[in-house]
């Protein structure tokens, strides 16, 4: 059922509910001849989708593909731990991957490339590559909150890609019906995401449910697939109460198991899952939460985020407790809260933060996601940090927003090996 199928079913019931029911007088109805509201944001979607994609188009022409930038010898041996010295050996190494010279001589590397020594290196050793060993269980990380605003987004997505980066095998799941992780892939959710297209085709209770590995897309990543999310997600929260109150069931479950059933299908295919949780505590939230091994909850050092964060772990609590009653999944390995957005020299910040590292203790990563106009930056040509080249902006801004990624995705890394039994590198 698409958005459409559910604007008709709205409108036949409110039909036969104005049928049914005693006619009520307007109240405060609009001046003769205005425009209905819904019939102005209508036209607002429609212009501003137009604009977007005239913006895309000019960023990104029909017959072009995103593209990660390539990555220096120093930036490949960091990327790989080893030196410069010994990359630039394996470069000149006939039975290792050797890159094309750039125009000034100065080697460059795809990623591809980069995953390529790593292999190479691998022969005699494990270390360069981090991939899931035997025994060790698919990490699937939520990455939610129950505020807008709160850099969740900007969170999972910088995750998954600093997790590919350094030799894992990602699935980045776009599960906000917002779609903005997918737009940071090169995928508009209206014009590249099709109806069945978003991880609900996979969990949908009716006849036209189909593998999730025939919707995960590849992207310009080496290492990092993709489940796009577009509106089509919402029916998830619509069809499920259905579902519910009719006592219908199928072989994938109940609601809250069904997330975990569509990721584990292509669980040998990956080690990491990281899931972008929609805004909102619903069905979909609830679901990923069930599915997950692992979550971080994003927490904007300001007085009314925290106090809004409380009212989240208390409603999740409740409704968890419920689910966990009837069988959902609630172990997890870890649960961490990222300060993010945080500005060092905001002196009410920094008290919030000390008021939650002492409240929580070891939940509260000890790194957390600065502020920065780099991370802005990047964003206007819907690229992070980790794709934008050093010399496209001021670089000591650049710096700072890297190396603040870099902290605190390199904590989440070190708590995915611990959970594997494996010692922090």
């Amino acid at each position: 059922m698409g958005v459409r199928s559910i604007c008709a079913n709205l409108h036949d019931w409110l039909s036969f509910a104005t049928f049914t029911m005693n006619p009520t007088p307007a109240v405060n109805s609009r001046p003769k001849g205005a425009q209905a509201f819904d019939e102005t944001i209508w036209e607002d979607s429609q212009a501003l989708g137009s604009q977007l994609q005239v913006l895309r188009e000019r960023l990104f022409p029909p017959e072009a593909k995103k593209e990660l930038r390539s990555f220096s010898t120093a930036e490949t041996a960091k990327l790989i731990g080893v030196t410069e010295s010994y990359i630039r050996n394996l470069a000149t190494d006939e039975a290792g991957p050797i890159p094309e010279k750039a125009h000034t001589g100065r080697r460059r590397y795809t990623l591809e490339q980069v995953h390529a020594l790593r292999q190479h290196l691998t022969k005699g050793k494990t270390s360069y590559l981090p991939w899931r060993r035997d025994g060790e269980h698919l990490q699937v990380i939520a990455v939610t909150n129950f505020k807008g605003g709160s850099g969740k987004t900007t969170t999972a997505t910088h995750l998954a890609q600093y997790l590919a980066l350094h030799g894992h095998r990602v699935l980045a799941v776009d599960l906000d019906p917002q779609a903005s992780m997918s737009a940071l892939f090169g995928y508009q959710p209206e014009f590249d995401v099709a109806d069945n297209q978003t991880l609900y085709g996979a969990i949908r209770y009716d006849e036209e449910r189909r593998p999730l590995a025939e919707i995960v897309r590849k992207t310009y990543f080496a290492g990092l697939d993709l489940v796009p999310g577009n509106l089509e997600l919402h029916e998830f929260e619509h069809d499920t109460p259905r579902i519910l109150s009719s006592g219908e069931h199928d072989d994938d479950g109940l609601f809250f198991m069904r997330v975990a059933k569509a990721l584990y299908s292509v669980a040998d295919d990956y080690d990491v899952v990281v899931i972008d949780c929609p805004p909102q505590l619903g069905f979909l939230t609830m679901s990923a939460l069930c599915a997950a091994s692992a979550v971080l909850i994003t927490v904007h050092p300001q007085m009314l985020d925290v106090a809004s964060m409380n009212q989240f772990l208390a409603m999740t609590s409740q409704l968890l407790a419920v689910v966990r009653d009837n069988g959902g999944n609630l172990d997890y390995d870890w649960m961490r809260y990222l300060v993010t957005r945080h500005e060092p020299n905001d002196g009410p910040q920094n008290q919030i933060v000390a008021f939650l590292r002492n409240l929580f203790g070891e939940r509260v990563l000890t790194p957390m996601m600065v502020k920065s106009t780099a991370i802005s930056d990047a964003g206007l040509s819907k690229q992070t940090v980790y794709e934008a080249p050093r010399e496209s902006m001021h670089r000591q801004t650049y710096d700072r927003a890297l190396e603040s990624m870099d902290a605190v995705n390199g904590d989440i890394e070190k708590l995915i090996l611990q959970a594997w039994g494996r010692a922090a590198k």
